[in-house]
């Protein structure tokens, strides 16, 4: 058996891997001798990641994943990312040096409903990204609160919202992509109501809708916690010049998907705030706060409740074979 073969048959612990929405924007392309990781332009949000900063980062959380995964089998995998279109995982001479476990991949969770109060620094977890910086919740509510104005109020971005949220266990595709209910930690009622809400967007909108369902998050950082940013490190990360085109982005969604498991070994979950970096407005003050170019934004603590996973797709389910 091929080592691309063993790596195949993983496949379920590395598809763990976060990706906005839950979209799992990649293909896999298992080769006789390598695996080329590509993009599913369906599986793009073109809506409320125009920049594709979440696809890129998204890559290469995957990217990360497949490595650890590899690694805990005893593959030795390395990663090609010279192409900006793909990635390829090729045989390596040594096995990629990680402490991170496949079963820690497979265990990732993302927890969106309540934390317990209490600050938690970067400095108090050992092993970090040293281009971690924190910020109060509270002093980003104000903020959450118009970012989340924008994402309901910005069309395009309603409309993918609409199409990834699983909020019916009877949608056919409720157990395999998207954000179910249940892992927004949203009760029947609240999940019909946003439905509700979401079909009929137009009129919704005329109405003030946005306005009011921006208004049903304001509670969730007004409290004594911690957000996260990753920043961009080395000459990119000037504050002012946005995000470098030529800057491998990739790259970064494998720091961020190490700083998760890092949490994770130490009790701690994360909740994704990407819309502060998708809204304009905010995306320019957050990047004041922090002196440079926020990558990935996130709450950090310790869920009131265990967190429910996300479904992903069957493995191999739109893999090819040569």
């Amino acid at each position: 058996m091929s080592w691309v073969d063993v790596l195949r048959a993983r496949e379920t612990d590395f598809r763990r891997a976060p990706s906005a929405h839950n979209t799992q924007p990649w293909t896999l392309d298992y080769r006789a001798d390598e695996v080329v990781i590509g993009t599913d332009p369906a599986r793009a949000l073109p809506g409320s990641d125009p920049t594709g900063r979440d696809l890129a980062l998204g890559l290469g959380a995957f990217t990360e994943a497949c490595l650890i995964v590899a690694a805990d089998v005893g593959l030795s995998v390395a990663c090609d990312l010279g192409d900006p279109h793909r990635i390829r995982l090729v045989a390596a001479p040594a096995r990629y040096a990680t402490t991170f476990t496949a079963a820690e991949v497979a265990a990732r969770r993302v927890a969106r409903g309540a934390y317990t109060p209490g600050v938690v620094l970067p400095e108090s977890v050992p092993g970090l990204d040293a281009g971690l910086v924190h910020l109060p919740s509270r002093a980003l509510a104000a903020d959450l609160e118009v970012a989340d104005r924008w994402l309901f109020g910005t069309p395009a971005s309603a409309r993918e919202l609409r199409e990834w949220l699983r909020l019916d266990p009877a949608d056919p595709r409720y157990h395999q992509d998207g954000l179910t209910d249940r892992a927004l930690e949203l009760n029947r009622f609240e999940a019909r109501v946003l439905g509700m809400a979401l079909r009929a967007y137009p009129m919704m909108s005329r109405l003030g809708g946005p306005a009011l369902l921006a208004a049903s998050g304001r509670g969730l950082l007004r409290y004594d916690g911690s957000v996260w940013v990753l920043t961009a490190r080395g000459s990119n990360s000037e504050m002012g010049r946005g995000i470098d085109r030529e800057r491998d982005l990739r790259q970064d969604g494998r720091r961020l998907l190490r700083v998760w498991l890092t949490l994770a070994r130490h009790g701690l979950a994360v909740h994704p705030l990407s819309q502060l970096l998708d809204c304009p407005a905010t995306a320019a003050r957050l990047a004041e706060r922090v002196g440079a170019t926020p990558l990935a934004v996130f709450r950090v603590g310790r869920p009131v409740r265990e967190p429910v996973s996300s479904f992903r797709l069957t493995p191999s389910a739109r893999s090819l074979l040569r």
